[in-house]
């Protein structure tokens, strides 16, 4: 009786195992390859995605910036916008002024120093070589620099 027992076990065992491996070996020929699909028009998916993500990246944004104020939100005036106008147009062309003291008629840098009310414009020619250009823009007030190395190989 002992070894009818035993020979049970061992049969439902035998049974037990040709069943889960007949099992995986179906379902290994069932598998089929993945295949990555991009959403995201930035990493390949299609332009008409973007809106959709967008609208649903902005719905979900549970942050908020806590230094902004309603007044950042508030429409400006059109003397608000006329001032600020104003003001781009005032800074290009000072910008622009001092690009042509430090510039030829050809657009090339001219080597030598230009000082304004906050700010001193140095522009220094390489002596080993003469294609190679640092500009270096100091700001009087603080004192930071901002240091434009320029270089054209000829």
């Amino acid at each position: 009786m002992k070894g009818a027992i035993v020979s049970k076990k061992n049969e439902y065992r035998l049974r037990s195992a040709l069943f889960f491996a007949s099992w995986a070996m179906l379902s290994q020929a069932a598998a089929t390859e993945l295949v990555y699909y991009p959403l995201n028009p930035s990493f390949g998916g299609s332009p008409l995605n973007g809106p959709v993500l967008l609208n649903s990246a902005l719905a979900t944004n549970k942050h908020t910036n806590p230094d902004m104020g309603a007044e950042e939100f508030k429409e400006k005036t059109p003397a608000q916008l006329l001032n600020e106008s104003i003001e781009r147009n005032v800074i290009g062309r000072l910008s622009s002024a001092a690009s042509s003291q430090i510039m030829d008629a050809n657009g090339n840098f001219v080597p030598g120093r230009l000082e304004t009310t906050n700010f001193v414009i140095n522009v220094v020619v390489s002596p080993a070589n003469p294609n190679d250009l640092t500009v270096t823009t100091t700001d009087k007030l603080t004192g930071a620099s901002t240091i434009f190395h320029v270089s054209n190989p000829a």
